[in-house]
């Protein structure tokens, strides 16, 4: 993708550059100002594949116990990320308190740039973050991770009378109800892929890095029991 947004003018290759030397950017979008860290650079997982390989790498840690990330947290809170992060991945992630995403994947502060909310569905706010991720901060791969007992997606499959505004989830819940539901793990499934679908479709940033190969757009399912994540075909 030559630009990050048509009307911008400036190159992907060319907001990183300007993140490196510590100049402070501006990404306008709808007269919205938002500003980069001082440095912009994912770490070394330099393709899509190998970000996506790592994730999964960490889970495996994660499920054999041979944690390594936190032996290196505090240090990295307390040198590294007041003025900058490098985050390889992207995780959009139900805000369900059962799913840590850093310790499922075993990685370290500043290495996944997670973004949560009930039912791990898209709304513009996520989706300007996950451009945000992926266009400045360099994110190879995205995530969309769905888990097993979703209480946003069991509470759209009964379709019962909800307080406040917990029902504004249920239209974006209703595609995979329709698809897959009563079933309360193949909904769960097929709401994460259709997520991924709709950002890959809906994001003229991310779509276009999609098409260049430069960011993969992923779904997946954390296994609340196992701590299993697999990948959702």
């Amino acid at each position: 993708m030559k630009t990050v947004d048509s009307g911008l003018g400036l190159s992907r290759r060319r907001l990183l550059q300007m993140g490196i030397t510590g100049t402070a950017i501006g990404l306008m979008a709808g007269g919205l100002n938002l500003a980069t860290p001082a440095t912009a650079v994912a770490q070394d997982v330099s393709t899509p594949d190998a970000a996506l390989a790592e994730l999964m790498a960490g889970n495996k840690r994660s499920l054999s116990g041979r944690l390594t990330a936190h032996d290196t947290d505090l240090n990295i809170l307390k040198q590294h990320t007041a003025d900058s992060q490098q985050p390889f991945a992207a995780v959009l992630s139900c805000a369900d308190s059962r799913v840590p995403v850093e310790l499922v994947f075993d990685q370290t502060i500043g290495h996944v740039f997670v973004t949560r909310v009930a039912g791990n569905i898209l709304t513009p706010e996520i989706i300007g973050s996950l451009e945000y991720g992926a266009a400045v901060l360099g994110t190879k791969v995205i995530m969309v991770l769905g888990h097993a007992n979703c209480g946003a997606v069991k509470a759209a499959i009964q379709g019962k009378s909800v307080p406040g505004q917990i029902s504004s989830l249920f239209p974006h819940l209703q595609p995979a109800v329709d698809q897959a539901g009563p079933d309360l793990e193949a909904t769960i499934k097929a709401n994460a892929k259709i997520q991924g679908t709709l950002l890959r479709e809906s994001s003229t940033v991310i779509s276009g890095m999609v098409k260049e190969g430069t960011v993969k757009v992923v779904a997946a399912y954390y296994d609340l029991g196992s701590g299993a994540v697999t990948m959702v075909a």
